[in-house]
């Protein structure tokens, strides 16, 4: 008898169960706006107050000068503030690179699209260093073989966009063939391992940059390149960047 009650009871809850099962039926949603109209909270103000305080005097503090304005499109093959870039990796990162492995950094390839902001006239202050690179993108450095460089370069050649470099220089004709690419103003040879710098993103194949998959090995730093431009500015009493002849195209 306690059995056929046990089965009974497991029956009738299933039945009941079904019955007072609930489902989704309709979604609703509103926006709010989040605008000057709404009200401050003065506690919460007052509480965050000395924080902003304290990240706004570190921001605003002047720590270099631009002698004019630069952006990132002044300039075809390469522009004097992605130029400011790259020669700001090379200076600052190859110190550190070379405590730890004895090697130097030979190139630095960043990204056009990485800098996000001009570097206007006038007062430089850590902000501007957030302003233009506000990524959390760190240097890594790579080794890459000679004959795998001249895939780097062949990208260039293709993209026909300024993508800051160091220690690369690359000359082109009207057609963009290949005329002349140098290391540190010496040939490249194929089997030769040379170490290329670079961030995170473009090392993991941001902007299709697929040849760095060919790395023989890579090197950490642990350095933001928002740091770097920091320590760059805060080392340069005045920034006075130029366009060079480091990636030129022959008419």
């Amino acid at each position: 008898m306690s059995y056929k009650y046990f089965i009974y009871c497991l029956f009738f809850t299933f039945i009941f169960s079904c019955k007072n099962e609930v489902s989704l039926t309709k979604i609703e949603g509103s926006r709010i706006e989040i605008n000057d109209s709404l009200s401050t909270d003065t506690e919460i103000e007052e509480f965050i107050k000395p924080f902003r305080d304290h990240v706004n005097k570190n921001l605003d503090s002047i720590i270099s000068y631009s002698s004019d304005t630069y952006s990132k499109t002044n300039g075809d093959l390469n522009t004097a503030i992605g130029n400011l870039m790259a020669d700001a990796v090379l200076q600052e990162c190859n110190p550190v690179f070379n405590s730890r492995t004895g090697k130097n950094i030979d190139v630095v390839l960043l990204n056009h699209g990485g800098i996000r902001s001009i570097l206007s006239k006038g007062n430089v202050t850590t902000r501007t260093a957030y302003q233009i690179m506000p990524f959390e993108n760190s240097v890594v450095v790579t080794e890459l073989l000679g004959k795998d460089i001249k895939d780097l370069i062949s990208y260039l050649q293709k993209a026909k966009r300024a993508h800051p470099i160091s220690g690369l220089k690359i000359k082109v004709d009207k057609d963009y063939n290949l005329l002349e690419a140098t290391i540190s103003n010496k040939p490249i040879e194929e089997e030769t391992i040379y170490y290329v710098a670079t961030n995170d993103y473009l090392y993991s194949g941001g902007d299709r940059m697929t040849f760095f998959k060919q790395s023989l090995n890579t090197h950490i730093l642990n350095y933001k390149i928002r740091n770097v431009l920091i320590d760059y500015f805060k080392k340069s009493d005045t920034l006075n960047p130029k366009i060079d002849d480091r990636f030129t195209k022959l008419n």
